[in-house]
């Protein structure tokens, strides 16, 4: 018998029909995003966030980059943002004062990664998140960030955890959390830990195992199988996880395990 916590999400059907029918018609009212990424190496990821936000039908979105990405980018491209960036290409400190005024204007961030390894860029990054409360989606090298550094989360409402396995181990080790995560974890396994974790630990977790990706908030737990290959995800997950979870705000676990749905659907 399936724990009470645990709800399985079927191919045909969304286990919440009532979020598909009542999405917002006009854009106006479908949020407003900012994706934060990337560095002088390159800005794929926060490219394709963005890109599949507008699929996901996000009302309005933007993106910040550092400016040693500006050269790459050029000055024609409306709804990029640029901020200060360290000698070696990523967010300076110095990147603050833009990222917070941006995120007042949002209704939603996603870290985006591309980011590097900068531990100005970590100081950065920490202390956007110790200052604010707005819905944040985490996901690629940003979460190698928290998963080494599990503090700037771990008590943090409002926060999703886009991560491969190898990410929300070394959180759980960061963490200090009894119980540890195992490559070999059965499908119940991950649904049990998964329900501990996010009982006694406030950001909620998005992860993929055993072709199923799991939803975790609250210590609800949900899982939708993967119906084709899937081989990068965690962009098109934090997209549409943040899309939904913006237009459904008191229904995170409902909004993101729907987006789940569409994520493990758009596959090859």
């Amino acid at each position: 018998m399936s724990p009470d916590y645990w709800l399985r999400q079927p191919h045909d059907k969304p286990l919440f029909p009532e979020l598909e029918w009542s999405r917002p018609e006009n854009r106006l009212h479908a949020g407003k995003l900012l994706v934060v990424g990337g560095s002088s190496h390159g800005f794929a990821t926060p490219a394709e966030i963005y890109a599949e936000s507008e699929k996901a039908g996000i009302g309005v979105a933007r993106v910040l980059l550092p400016d040693a990405t500006r050269k790459m980018v050029g000055d024609a491209v409306d709804y990029i943002d640029f901020a200060p960036s360290t000698p070696s290409g990523s967010f300076s400190q110095k990147a603050l004062a833009e990222l917070c005024s941006l995120a007042e204007w949002a209704d939603g961030i996603v870290f985006a990664g591309d980011f590097g390894r900068n531990s100005e860029t970590a100081i950065w990054l920490e202390s956007f998140l110790a200052r604010g409360e707005a819905p944040t989606v985490i996901t690629k090298d940003a979460a190698d960030y928290v998963s080494s550094s599990p503090g700037m989360v771990l008590s943090r409402p409002n926060t999703t955890l886009v991560v491969s396995l190898s990410q929300l181990q070394r959180l759980a080790i960061a963490a200090r959390f009894p119980q540890a995560v195992r490559f070999s974890m059965s499908l119940l396994q991950l649904v049990d830990w998964l329900h501990d974790f996010t009982a006694t630990y406030a950001p909620n977790i998005i992860v993929k195992h055993l072709d199923t990706i799991f939803v975790a908030v609250d210590g609800q737990v949900s899982t939708t199988k993967v119906t084709g290959e899937l081989p990068i995800w965690r962009a098109k997950a934090a997209a549409h996880a943040v899309v939904w979870w913006l237009q459904n705000a008191m229904r995170p676990f409902e909004a993101l395990t729907t987006a789940m749905r569409t994520v493990a659907m758009r596959t090859s």
